[in-house]
């Protein structure tokens, strides 16, 4: 009788079993790489007539799944991106109206608000954030601490002028400065990675700004007891003076964040748990730190040389995932915060016929295209067919929102407010996820589209990019003939763009671009053009 019984439930046993599988099997690790000032045209495959750089193994991860032309970053700079990417909400809801998170900055991330990593986590996922940070952490540093993280003596020139690059290159800590530090160093660092849903972070917060040390979790890897040497200041390396550990190498910290990566990543596999690796790379960005091996690699100049080592490493880092078995159920997201910085020798690179942006207008910080329309792919094996090409606007603010399908879990009001879930798109279907979307250049200047437009409430690029009718306020182009943002149409098309000026208004006030209860800003969002302004703007 109870052979019988046993007999009859094999069978339901059998498929409960499988359907435990095909769930786990529905949920994949998920890992995201994030290039840091990479141009939408450094990567050979978005512009093969007019790049220069080989990224073959950027390129194959393109091959092997989807490759998205109109992918964009909120911002045109890199904190703001940064955290549009993590929250799926805009970071011009924050306090972050322009610039980015200032050096030794507060966090800008809220503790409670719902991130990629705090979402994983719920579903049993093994989180890291290894790379950088940039979104600010609760450093344990008093007012009277900060004066003692930069030189405290300014060397003068003939005519006894101030002269802070001769300081930088000079300084010396005194053993006032060195004792600061260890009190501050020693310290735990609140508000960071470990706070905002990761279970790791490794990295250097900012590489090219102090302190000049790797960060596991919540402590520094060490004390700094030097300022960083002369030589790291100049030459698009390290940008600020600051404490630095003995012996600091900035040409470390690439492979540093690659071999930690495989090494979270074989970890989870061992443990057979699930895994949310987001690895916000340094490079290519200042310091333009670039290995021995890679030196001259492109015939280009340093910058290239270091998007030929950038892509080394995401090859490396996908051929330990391939050898670690777990190729075949992760989720592989490749993009960058911005585009290509015009101050690494953009002009040169365009001579030897290497354009940056592509076929697109202005650079890193712009509102044009240049500024946020960056290189964007997902593999995913047995969901996104290999080789294919979707031309439908996307953000990477869509990122919570498309785990959150992934996982077959509802965001509350309170999350995700701009994201948009990308899964259709990624199952084949070619029709549009979002009508909409919003960037902003480093000076806070909204770049809106709506379909093939796109307003920008502002003149000239809103960033660094020169060019651009200061007399006309507003710009409105149709990129779907005019990728260049060569023809402004605003005085042609007056009820176009009091359309676009409405969209932008409604999608400020309700607090989020996506259906559900609206939801409050953290602080008065500033309006574009000035003299629209509202005289009592709504949050």
């Amino acid at each position: 009788m109870r052979i019988a019984t046993l007999r009859h439930l094999l069978p339901v046993f059998c498929l409960l079993v499988l359907g435990s599988s095909l769930c786990a099997a529905a949920k994949p690790n998920i890992l995201i790489i994030l290039a840091d000032d990479l141009g939408y045209g450094d990567v050979h495959c978005n512009n093969p007539d007019r790049g220069k750089i080989p990224t073959p193994n950027i390129d194959k991860l393109a091959s092997e799944g989807m490759r998205f032309t109109d992918g964009h970053s909120s911002s045109g700079v890199c904190s703001p991106s940064r955290y549009t990417l993590l929250t799926g909400r805009y970071h011009w809801r924050t306090k972050l109206q322009s610039g980015i998170v200032g050096m030794f900055g507060e966090p800008l991330i809220a503790p409670d608000r719902m991130t990629i990593g705090t979402l994983a986590r719920q579903q049993g996922y093994r989180t890291a954030c290894i790379g950088k940070w940039h979104l600010g952490w609760d450093w344990p540093i008093t007012r009277e601490q900060r004066s003692l993280l930069a030189p405290l003596k300014q060397p003068t020139d003939e005519a006894g002028n101030g002269n802070k690059k001769a300081a930088a290159a000079g300084a010396v800590a005194t053993e006032q400065q060195v004792a600061a530090w260890r009190q501050i160093f020693s310290k735990p660092i609140a508000g960071g990675p470990s706070t905002r849903g990761f279970d790791l972070y490794f990295g250097t917060d900012v590489p090219n700004w102090p302190p000049f040390c790797f960060i596991e979790n919540d402590r520094m890897l060490g004390i700094p007891t030097e300022f960083l040497p002369r030589e790291y200041m100049a030459k698009n390396q390290a940008s600020n003076q600051g404490p630095a550990l003995k012996d600091w190498k900035l040409e470390g910290i690439l492979p540093a964040l690659q071999d930690r990566t495989i090494r979270f990543m074989d970890e989870s596999v061992q443990k057979k748990e699930p895994f949310l690796i987001y690895m916000p790379l340094t490079s290519p960005h200042t310091p333009l730190a670039v290995n021995a091996q890679w030196k001259g690699k492109s015939q280009l100049n340093l910058f290239a040389d270091f998007v030929m080592e950038t892509d080394a490493v995401v090859g490396r880092v996908l051929d330990a995932l391939e050898k670690s078995g777990a190729a075949s159920n992760t989720l592989v997201i490749f993009t960058a915060d911005n585009g290509c910085a015009p101050y690494v020798g953009v002009e040169d690179l365009e001579k030897q016929g290497h354009y940056p942006s592509g076929p697109y207008r202005g650079y890193k910080a712009d509102a044009w295209e240049g500024g946020h329309r960056v290189p964007f792919m997902v593999r995913w094996p047995g969901v996104v067919k290999p080789g294919t090409v979707c031309n439908q606007l996307v953000y990477q603010a869509d990122f919570l929102r498309t785990f959150a399908d992934l996982f077959g879990q509802k965001l509350p009001d309170n999350a995700g407010e701009d994201s948009f879930s990308l899964i259709p798109l990624l199952k084949g279907d070619d029709k549009p996820v979002r009508e909409h979307g919003v960037s902003a250049s480093i000076q806070g200047s909204p770049a809106v589209r709506s379909g093939s437009w796109k307003y920008i409430p502002a003149p000239g690029s809103g960033g660094w990019g020169k060019g651009g009718d200061q007399s006309q306020p507003v710009q409105l182009y149709n990129l779907a003939d005019d990728t260049a943002e060569a023809k402004n149409l605003a005085a042609a098309m007056p009820e176009r763009v009091a359309e676009m000026q409405a969209l932008l208004e409604k999608l400020i006030t309700d607090g989020r671009s996506t259906p559900g209860v609206p939801q409050k800003n953290d602080v008065v969002v500033k309006r574009y053009p000035a003299a629209a302004a509202p005289k009592k703007a709504a949050k």
